[in-house]
């Protein structure tokens, strides 16, 4: 008879899959780097813009660029590591604008209660994360507002790419026509055309090569100038760090401020978010929803809300030129660790950032912009209440300047629309909790 065998099991060690598994998410890692320079290069242009709005308002420019650009820095890397996304954070323009015009350079409050508003900003989106409502949001919002958020977003950025080309400039009434003959508008036309070209035939950095060609061009034609030495030290003197008063910015009088301010950010960023991870979704399962969980891009972007009112930057939000990097092929976190590293190289070369010129960088914000509008043809034209606050979204967008308010006027026009109809069981129940605060937005608002 046979001794007894005693059978010793291995356990199986199951392989971890790679941090970003960029072969599994269909991309390459070239493919990766070439969409984080992109999206670093449409969107360079924040460490000069978001500073000198910043300085209007009293802020020594030296120390809050070099606040703005570690925000951007860490956020962005955030986003990659913990998110696995290619997106890009930094100091909205609309929520810059709101504190340094509105309410500080008017007077209405000082610098540190401002960032106190954008702290307790960032702690409700914060906790709306963690208790599943902001994904709540997302979910009860109307399929034909999903589909124009998109498209709204692609205008909006087009228009910011039109008019920091010159093509377009304050009118009257209007805008008006830009000064076409202008070496800007003609490098910025001719540049578009390449770069759709480019785009058409597939060619691989299709928007880098445009940027550095139009940089390169810029420079006869007198747009590229780059005064003094290309690198520098970062300038920080702590001015700017834990500079924020958490108490009065509470006050009751400045709660409409703080609804305002939270409304507007809050879809904003979330439309950002949904429209590059509905495009990933996309590209993954061709003819299909998303099936990217943006929870854990909604718990990067308002941690970094809270962090940047820390250091003095305002308003940090997921930048609609992150759809550059999904176009370029992105479809990693790897994406935006390479942008983070481009910023990072950035900090000590601030002066080789600001001789990009406007005509090398709007080619691809419009391009981008106008790729993105293709996305309404997908929205029905026989159901005007689905149609019209469709188109509502995109009309508030570029006549506020916003798209996070243009997104609040859709949403509430859907609902009046729909009982006004006689199809209020179209509104989904959770709309009827929203509508009050909308209302209250645009009170708020005016």
């Amino acid at each position: 008879m046979p001794g007894n065998t005693t059978k010793t099991s291995t356990p199986v060690r199951r392989r971890s899959r790679p941090l970003f598994d960029i072969v599994g998410n269909g991309s390459t890692p070239v493919r990766e780097l070439i969409a984080g320079l992109s999206m670093f290069l449409a969107t360079a242009y924040t460490v000069v813009v978001i500073p000198g709005m910043l300085e209007d308002a009293g802020l020594p420019v030296a120390a809050i660029t070099t606040c703005v650009i570690t925000v951007i820095i860490l956020g962005t890397a955030a986003m990659g590591v913990f998110g696995n996304l290619p997106m890009v954070l930094a100091p909205g323009l609309g929520g810059v604008s709101l504190v340094a015009y509105t309410l500080v350079l008017d007077g209405q409050i000082e610098y540190p209660v401002a960032m106190g508003m954008v702290f307790w900003s960032g702690v409700v989106f914060l906790l709306l994360t963690l208790f599943g409502i902001r994904s709540l949001v997302t979910r009860i919002i109307p399929a034909s507002i999903r589909l124009a958020i998109g498209p709204a977003i692609g205008l909006f950025i087009a228009f910011v790419g039109f008019r920091s080309a010159g093509l377009v400039v304050p009118g009257k009434s209007s805008l008006k026509l830009g000064d076409l003959g202008s070496p800007a508008a003609l490098l910025t036309l001719a540049a578009v055309v390449v770069l759709i070209a480019l785009v058409a035939r597939r060619v691989p950095g299709a928007f880098i090569i445009v940027i550095v060609a139009a940089t390169l061009v810029g420079i006869p034609l007198g747009l590229t100038q780059l005064h003094g030495s290309a690198f520098s030290l970062p300038q920080f003197d702590g001015s700017l760090l834990f500079h924020i008063d958490l108490v009065t910015s509470l006050s009751p009088h400045y709660l409409p401020y703080l609804f305002a301010f939270f409304a507007s950010e809050f879809f904003s960023t979330t439309g950002v978010i949904m429209t590059v991870t509905d495009h990933l979704g996309r590209a993954k399962h061709p003819g299909s929803p998303a099936l990217v969980d943006p929870k854990r891009a909604f718990l990067v972007d308002s941690s970094t809300i809270i962090g940047g009112s820390l250091f003095g930057a305002p308003s940090v939000t997921t930048y609609a030129e992150s759809t550059a990097g999904a176009e370029a092929g992105g479809r990693t976190g790897a994406s935006s660790l390479w942008t983070a590293a481009c910023f990072l190289v950035l900090l000590f070369a601030t002066p080789l950032a600001a001789a990009i010129p406007a005509a090398a960088t709007a080619p691809v914000v419009i391009v981008v912009g106008l790729k993105i509008l293709s996305g309404f043809r997908r929205i029905s034209t026989d159901d005007l209440t689905e149609l019209i606050p469709a188109a509502m979204v995109l009309a508030c967008t570029i006549f506020w300047g916003n798209f996070g308010t243009g997104i609040a006027a859709g949403l509430l026009c859907f609902v009046l629309v729909k009982v006004l109809a006689g199809k209020w069981r179209d509104v989904h129940p959770g709309m009827w909790v929203m509508a009050p605060f909308l209302v209250y937005f645009f009170i708020a608002v005016a």
